[in-house]
């Protein structure tokens, strides 16, 4: 069981929240490690609130569901900001002789009651639990801009470039980005911030701090700082202020104006997911299980870069991680490190390239290979004859759908009918923002006024769609998170036979051939979660708009 849980766990227990019996099912079923409370929440046995609830029965106070109130911003302004975020309390409101206070330190409750009575000697001190989640995501809110805060620190006496560097990385996480862009223009440096796939500017710093900022990265990087013409990647592992470890991979090219530094940020919130996370249905995963069951053959995520294609073949080593399985990967970079499995980095200066490790790797007696990817003929051979020898192959590949990336690997070099002997499933992805459940609202619209290519997906003459508004829990842009949409193929024997036997097999062939067996397309596989509201048509149409050329071949008309 996770030490960091086990408190709250024993909580759950004593009052009644959840059973022992439960728990130690949980650890049977996975392994002594797992987050109980994790699983006891995908399964939907706790909710947030309930745990909110169990913590403050057991300090004897009341809970405060603040993901559901509106506080208002000048609330924070009646204890100082260094109160408010050591002690994650909020002023919540005043009523006659009662003052009203939330925080997620119960433990300190009698201390802090102690310490208010000195600032509201002739009132009543009322103070609540709420989750710490939801006490960080307000105090963020209300937050000063990025750039106001550089300028703030570099005043301060004693705070520098480290500094600036911490809060940079600190915004990302809070903001659930994937990358961190300093972009050097003719004046200044833009700062920007990948969120759910899309670039925001959140600062412009001047080039003289930039300067010893590039020089700071390079230093904790491991890279050169006297080279300023050259790309130089480097990693930097960084401790965040609730004692996260986070994996920061650099990335450094010159540009007409300077040093452009791009940082891919691996943090746990891309890492700790599963399959129904990724956004993974039943039917899917049931064909995933197949694929994965076989001891040997190929399992091939396809899509473009930044698609999820890693996460998802992470998430399937994890899944099939086990005691009695030896799982050997070779990655470029290595981006999340999985205890207990061999991870290997390529390192083209010391000749370990995906090749070469890959022929290494067939001599280490593994049950499962992972391939960051397949880039080149030699590459493909390679893990072609290792699918064929008995070993349980991922990788990723480049191409635009499923069906395309076989006629690529055999445009590669790669032989028909060894392709047709390996290939388990091809599985393409993209990425579709998910709307924000704050301000999420719905609309009855009639179907007959959608696009003609559109209704047919909906049975009924009137349909509710879902959009949002933008808030400050999402930084007015209407959507939190990301959700997988996919494009599947099954190899069956019919798929197998038109590899191996049709010179020149085009992808729409293998396409027509799929659909005819229940094969999904992106915007089939996307409208179901158009439908559920988990994201609004827009965003589905923007991400996967319709194939005509695939439209003959669903069948569906």
């Amino acid at each position: 069981m996770n030490q960091n849980t086990a408190p709250l766990i024993e909580i759950l227990i004593k009052h009644n929240y959840i059973t022992k019996e439960q728990v130690e099912e949980i650890i049977k079923v996975n392994n002594p490690e797992v987050d109980v409370v994790a699983e006891l929440l995908k399964s939907k046995v706790l909710t947030r609130d309930l745990i909110g609830q169990a913590i403050a029965e057991s300090y004897k106070i009341s809970y405060y569901d603040l993901s559901n109130k509106e506080i208002p911003k000048e609330n924070l302004t009646v204890l100082s900001s260094n109160i408010s975020q050591k002690y994650k309390i909020i002023f919540v409101e005043e009523e006659n002789n009662k003052v009203h206070f939330t925080t997620a330190i119960p433990e300190k409750i009698d201390f802090l009651k102690e310490s208010l009575a000195k600032f509201f000697p002739k009132k009543t001190i009322n103070i609540t639990y709420s989750l710490e989640e939801d006490i960080m995501v307000f105090l963020d809110t209300v937050k000063m801009p990025l750039e106001e805060r550089f300028t703030e620190m570099m005043e301060k006496e004693g705070m520098g470039i480290a500094d600036i560097f911490r809060e940079v990385v600190e915004e990302a996480l809070k903001q659930m980005a994937s990358d961190i862009h300093f972009e050097p223009l003719p004046e200044d440096v833009k700062v920007r911030l990948r969120i759910d796939g899309k670039l925001h500017e959140v600062a412009n710093i001047s080039k003289e701090i930039y300067v010893n900022l590039l020089n700071r990265i390079k230093v904790l990087a491991h890279l050169r700082i006297d080279e300023h013409f050259a790309p130089q990647d480097g990693a930097i592992r960084f401790i965040s202020k609730d004692n996260r470890i986070i994996d920061l991979r650099i990335s450094i090219i010159p540009v007409l104006d300077g040093e452009k530094v791009a940082i891919r940020v691996l943090s746990d919130y891309l890492k700790n997911s599963d399959l129904e996370d990724l956004g993974f249905n039943e039917d899917q995963k049931r064909m995933l299980d197949l694929a994965c069951a076989k001891s040997y053959g190929m399992v091939l995520t396809t899509g473009p870069t930044g698609s999820g294609k890693t996460t998802t073949l992470y998430t399937l080593v994890r899944k099939l991680h086990k005691e009695a399985v030896n799982i050997t990967t070779i990655e470029d970079p290595v981006e999340y490190r999985i205890p207990g499995v061999n991870q290997i980095q390529v390192n083209t200066q010391k000749d370990i390239t995906f090749a070469r490790g890959l022929r290494s790797i067939v001599r280490q007696d593994p049950n499962i290979i992972l391939v960051g990817e397949i880039r080149d003929t030699e590459t493909a051979e390679i893990a072609i004859n290792a699918a064929l020898t008995g070993h349980l192959l991922f990788s990723t590949f480049h191409a635009n759908d499923a069906a395309t990336a076989i006629p690529r690997l055999l445009d590669m070099g790669v032989e028909s009918f060894l392709l047709a002997s390996t290939l388990n499933i091809i599985i393409a992805q993209r990425l579709m923002r998910r709307l924000c459940l704050n301000c999420r609202y719905s609309e009855e619209v009639t179907v007959s006024k959608l696009n003609k290519e559109i209704q047919h997906h909906f049975t009924s003459k009137t349909v509710r769609l879902y959009k949002s508004k933008g808030c400050e829990k999402c930084n007015g842009t209407g959507f939190k998170g990301r959700i997988g949409i996919f494009e599947f193929i099954f190899i069956t024997p019919e798929i197998q036979d038109l590899i191996s036997h049709t010179e020149g097999v085009s992808s729409n062939q293998i396409w027509k051939v799929a659909s005819s067996q229940n094969a999904k397309s992106f915007f089939e596989d996307g409208i179901e979660d158009v439908k559920e509201g988990t994201s609004s048509l827009e965003e589905l149409l923007r991400v996967a708009p319709l194939d005509y050329t695939k439209q003959e071949f669903y069948g569906k008309k």
